[in-house]
């Protein structure tokens, strides 16, 4: 549990914003790219990048890249909560204001995050895990949250 939890640190710690998901973040040689193309809140969508590091002393393959995988879901979702909390809303304020006194909203947006569509996913040599997800704007607009155009 505690190599788990370290795990899920170093995730949330080390994910970066969001990316064009038609461009690998892993590179031939199986590194991680050193330079990103940064998207974040686009006209119709938000994306958000999360990267996981594989448990070491696991010593099966698939469980390796499975917890270096939820870990960057994970990561990839709280970025995610970052850049919708940015989001204007009808009256001016953005998210962030509106969920401090609205638990209904917080919940909504809560959900819709989880719902983010995984639109990468790349891994490195060592069975670490890069993930972008894909928040269409329309999904926030459909589930009742008025976001200012």
């Amino acid at each position: 549990m505690k190599k788990t939890m370290a795990i899920l640190a170093f995730a949330i710690l080390a994910c970066g914003c969001a990316s064009s998901p038609n461009k690998s973040v892993v590179s031939k040689d199986g590194e991680i790219e050193r330079e990103w193309v940064e998207e974040g809140i686009t006209k119709t969508a938000i994306f958000a990048r999360g990267i996981g590091a594989a448990d070491q002393t696991l010593e099966n393959k698939t469980q390796r890249m499975a917890t270096s995988k939820n870990a960057a879901i994970v990561g990839a979702q709280y970025n995610m909560l970052s850049f919708v909390k940015g989001v204007s809303l009808e009256g001016g304020i953005t998210v962030e204001k509106a969920i401090e006194t609205d638990s209904v909203l917080a919940t909504k947006i809560d959900g819709i995050i989880k719902g983010a569509l995984v639109v990468r996913t790349n891994w490195t040599p060592d069975d670490g895990c890069v993930v972008i997800l894909k928040l269409p704007k329309q999904v926030l607009k459909d589930s009742g949250v008025k976001i200012q155009e």
